[in-house]
Order: C-alpha cells, then sequence, then structure tokens
C-alpha cells in the first residue's frame, strides 16, 4: 500500500510539462562554410526595433523598419553575465514600411515585404575578431568580407562587444550594470 502514493506522485511528475530550456545549437555553416538563416528567428527573443534607421547618410527612399533578435540561450547567458557568449547569432530583419492602408490614415506600419537579413554570429573559432556579418535574402550565405564597412563601424561604435547594445533598451542596463557598456 505504501508504493501507491510514490507511483503515484511518478505518474504526475512524468505528465507534468517539462520546463522547455533554450536551444544552444549555435550558428549552422554548410559544407562550404555559408550560415544558415535559423528559419525561426521569430520566436527568438526580440531586442529592439527601428523606423530609418540608417548608418550612411541620406535617408532611404522608402521608409524600412528593423527588427533584431537574439537566439534565446544567448539572451540567457547575457541576462546573467552582461556578456554576449561565443555562438551569439543576431538578426536584423528589414521590413518596408507602409501607410494609409486599410483602417491606417497616419504613421508607417510593418509589411510583409522583406528587404534581407542580416546576421552578426559570434563564433570565436571561426570569425578574426570572433564576430562574422551576413547579409541573405534566407538563402546560406557566406562572410561578408573583412574589409567591408560593418567591421569597423561595430568596432568603433558599438556599445557592447561590438554590438549596437545602445539601441537595444532591454540589453543595454544588462551590460551597463556588468560593466560592458561605453558610451558611443
Amino acid at each position: 500500500m505504501a508504493r501507491l502514493p510514490i507511483v503515484a506522485l511518478l505518474a504526475l511528475l512524468l505528465a507534468a510539462p517539462a520546463a522547455a530550456a533554450p536551444p544552444s545549437t549555435g550558428p549552422q555553416y554548410t559544407a562550404k562554410g555559408e550560415l544558415i538563416p535559423p528559419p525561426d528567428y521569430r520566436d527568438w527573443v526580440f531586442l529592439t526595433s527601428s523606423l530609418d534607421l540608417n548608418y550612411a547618410p541620406g535617408q532611404p527612399k522608402t521608409h524600412v523598419f528593423d527588427n533584431v533578435f537574439v537566439d534565446p540561450a544567448s539572451w540567457a547567458a547575457f541576462k546573467k553575465t552582461g556578456h554576449w557568449p561565443d555562438k551569439t547569432v543576431m538578426v536584423r530583419e528589414n521590413l518596408v514600411g507602409g501607410a494609409e492602408t486599410s483602417i491606417a490614415k497616419a504613421g508607417q506600419f510593418q509589411t510583409e515585404h522583406n528587404l534581407g537579413l542580416e546576421l552578426h554570429v559570434r563564433d570565436d573559432a571561426r570569425f578574426k575578431g570572433g564576430w562574422g556579418f551576413f547579409a541573405t535574402d534566407g538563402k546560406p550565405a557566406a562572410l561578408i568580407p573583412y574589409q567591408a564597412d560593418c567591421y569597423s563601424c561595430h568596432e568603433q561604435h558599438g556599445s557592447s562587444q561590438s554590438t549596437f547594445t545602445q539601441f537595444y533598451p532591454t540589453a543595454k542596463p544588462i551590460a551597463h550594470k556588468a560593466g560592458n557598456y561605453a558610451e558611443r
């Protein structure tokens, strides 16, 4: 008779849903070394969104919203330490802005027209300086050459480990508290 409560407790524990741990697969590459864009990045942690944020002089011809996501395992580590860990993947999607459609009479909204993805990947064993950049329309992409402006711009203007954490309102105070933030 004493075994019945133990069996019932075990059955309850097995039936209870387990807490899902964030996947920690890290960046995935083809045999040629091209980065495979994560198909589920929109399920990742949302860091920020901006409208017409541009790093070069001049205005874009059309309004563009960018949304930045980071993989859940890297976000969990960042929240604990204030540092982006090895295998961090950040995705910036660039969506065309819309206006005056349906009931919208003023302002801008994001459309489904995606101009492409930009990925900032930390892979210490693979990339010089630890970080690599990729641009893609959703297909596997080659590393952007190290001579490209994105590398020097992120080094000079990134507030935390060459990332633009100054634009991520949830991450900025964490990096600052960890002593991993420089005002830029």
